[in-house]
């Protein structure tokens, strides 16, 4: 329902009109929520019960919430929507308990603690390229009481400044997945800062291909170490395609898509986090892990977390005395939830928290000392 500025007032007549033209399908409403920027008063309501010939009780405010849209479910539920809905499907349900949900809305409103992430990407600039990783960073943010300010940085930008300018002080980064070598140089930069400066990594899919890259380049010393994606001549070919993949001329539907099982590695942080040693995940991509350069990758200090049942494909990586350092294959923001987020988002967060304290408490030292010691930076 639309607030007319100049006017003052929301105007109903959209909301008839539209009924009306599912009325002319065949489609005839129960039940009218109307999404709205101001309240809904009595007067607005008896109009659209009469012109939408719904009951008065079922016409809903979906007023615009002021914080997150998690808000959403609770406010339907004071509208009595969820009683509604189960009056008219004539179900025999039990009164429902929203206090894990109040909880949620608590700790995104009023968190007990705070954390920045930054995130390194190239479609930074379109507002949903990137929303289900967004919300799993959300989602661990409330696992850990933890308020998350997300940073987004542009690849291409590190190209240009440098890592430092724009990672320095944040709690932890993560390269989330991706297509085409623009900005590719930006996030294996990202992965380099991560892995030398302890900040907590994790990185989806490409993400992941990009901290092989990045350990290949920098603690192997394999010059020009690459994905063959990027770079089809790279002496070094960490990365490369499925060997399903070679044979596929006509792109559609053909990448290694969906649900696939990976079985984790006892003794890793990553089974630790999961709880689990067989775990499935979703997939979308062409290239892997070259399991020819796994003996050096380990040999060098990276682990293999996870793998394939069958050993066929590396599935994750960590790299263990590192604070976090973790990569996947797969998209596990897919399958984060409010009420069970997702334990690599959960345990990227709360490495993340401990990160920024731990920066904190040595800047606060540093801070007494030179206090207390001047003469040690040069100050009388």
């Amino acid at each position: 329902m639309p607030f007319i500025k100049a006017a003052g007032e929301l105007k109903t007549k959209p909301t008839q009109q539209s009924v009306a033209k599912l009325r002319e399908i065949g489609i005839t409403p129960h039940i009218v929520v109307c999404r709205c920027e101001k309240p809904l008063d009595k007067e607005l309501r008896q109009k659209i019960s009469l012109f939408c010939s719904v009951p008065y009780e079922a016409v809903i405010e979906e007023k615009d919430v002021d914080h997150s849209i998690y808000e959403v479910p609770l406010m339907l539920q004071r509208e009595r929507m969820d009683d509604l809905v189960c009056n008219l499907l004539k179900l025999d349900a039990p009164s429902p308990n929203m206090a894990h949900w109040q909880e949620i809305i608590r700790k995104l409103i009023a968190p007990q603690h705070r954390v920045r992430i930054a995130v390194v990407g190239k479609y930074i600039e379109l507002q949903d390229a990137y929303k289900s990783v967004y919300e799993a960073i959300i989602h661990g943010g409330v696992a850990n009481d933890c308020g998350v300010e997300i940073q987004k940085v542009d690849a291409e930008d590190i190209e240009r400044d440098g890592a430092e300018k724009h990672l320095k002080g944040l709690g932890g980064i993560l390269v989330p997945g991706g297509f085409g070598e623009r900005g590719i140089e930006g996030k294996i930069q990202a992965a380099r800062y991560a892995r030398e400066n302890n900040v907590p990594y994790l990185g989806l899919c490409l993400g992941m291909q990009i901290a092989t890259i990045e350990f290949a380049r920098n603690v192997l010393r394999l010059n020009k170490a690459h994905s063959t994606e990027f770079d089809p001549n790279t002496p070094h070919p960490v990365i490369a395609m499925l060997d399903e993949q070679t044979r596929v001329t006509k792109k559609g539907g053909t990448m290694r898509l969906g649900a696939q099982p990976c079985q984790l590695v006892v003794g890793t942080k990553t089974a630790r986090l999961y709880g689990a040693f067989v775990v499935n995940e979703r997939h979308r991509h062409r290239y892997e892990f070259n399991r020819e350069y796994e003996e050096t990758m380990t040999a060098g200090g990276l682990k293999i977390s996870g793998s394939t049942p069958d050993g066929t494909y590396v599935e994750m990586i960590e790299i263990p005395g590192h604070p976090h350092f973790i990569g996947c294959q797969f998209h596990p923001e897919f399958k984060s939830k409010p009420l069970e987020p997702h334990p690599l988002f959960k345990a990227f967060i709360g490495a993340a928290y401990e990160h920024g304290q731990k920066r904190k408490t040595e800047k606060e030292a540093a801070e007494v000392e030179m206090f207390l010691r001047p003469e040690k930076v040069g100050r009388r």
